[in-house]
């Protein structure tokens, strides 16, 4: 198929990022924007959204809400829609739950209900608003992860049982979805502001800039690795990780 004037057409690919004004989202929205990617971003902060958005190339669609929001999230699926295709969600908006951390003993129900609401129930219920398109266009789930659904670190208990219910909902829809590329993945400990509101006061400047893991996400989604869990150290281009190869794990 041919453009006018004989030049070939281009595919366009489309990617809905959460989360997208600041952290690991921003990170992440940058860097498939520069692979190609015409973007829609989410975030609840409509300025820092603009702010992000500003500098990208391609075309960039954003809807500011709350991904809580039923509505929003049906706002987010028109958007969708309209674009005519979905290639990639990208599942990263998310919250820390209580801060500082509390003792499981200690910890306030209504922020463990909150933590469950926007990192578990939120982006299973987009992905389901979404699935149609994703699975015409062959496209892919990414849910972003953390080692605390799988390590036991005091403190973490609310965010950590979160995102392992965030990890075993990914887990059986990969089983579901054959036609759908699904991800959950670790980028590891980043110097973000939730991270700083899980140690505040302390000094987080020993940990990586959110953009050092982006080339280990565009390289799972540009090599359409087979849906798993996966960690951003191991998924590192071996010009960036001294030639190691990545690892998908159970």
């Amino acid at each position: 198929m041919c453009r006018a004037g004989g030049l070939p057409s281009v595919k366009i690919m489309i990617a809905l990022v959460t989360g997208a004004s600041r952290g690991l989202g921003r990170a992440l929205a940058a860097g498939l924007a520069r692979e190609g990617y015409d973007l829609i971003l989410d975030a609840r902060n409509a300025g820092d959204l603009d702010a992000a958005a500003r500098d990208l190339p391609g075309a960039v669609t954003v809807i500011p809400g709350d991904i809580t929001d039923p509505v929003h999230r049906a706002s987010l699926a028109r958007a969708a829609q309209a674009a005519g295709r979905l290639d990639l969600l990208v599942n990263n908006a998310g919250t820390l739950g209580a801060s500082p951390l509390p003792a499981l003993a200690d910890y306030p129900v209504d922020d463990l209900r909150a933590a469950f609401e926007v990192n578990v129930i939120a982006p299973v219920a987009l992905t389901q608003l979404l699935l149609p398109l994703l699975r015409a266009s062959g496209g892919a789930v990414l849910n972003i992860t953390s080692d605390a659904a799988v390590e036991a670190y005091a403190g973490w208990g609310g965010y950590g049982a979160a995102k392992a219910a965030l990890e075993q909902a990914s887990n059986v829809l990969a089983a579901e979805e054959l036609a759908v590329r699904v991800w959950w993945a670790d980028p590891g400990d980043l110097r973000t502001d939730m991270h700083q509101q899980a140690f505040p006061g302390e000094d987080i400047s020993d940990r990586p800039w959110p953009q050092t893991v982006v080339p280990a996400f565009t390289r799972l989604v540009a090599e359409r690795l087979p849906s798993g869990r996966y960690r951003a150290a191991h998924l590192m281009p071996p010009a960036a990780a001294g030639g190691q190869i990545y690892t998908v794990s159970s």
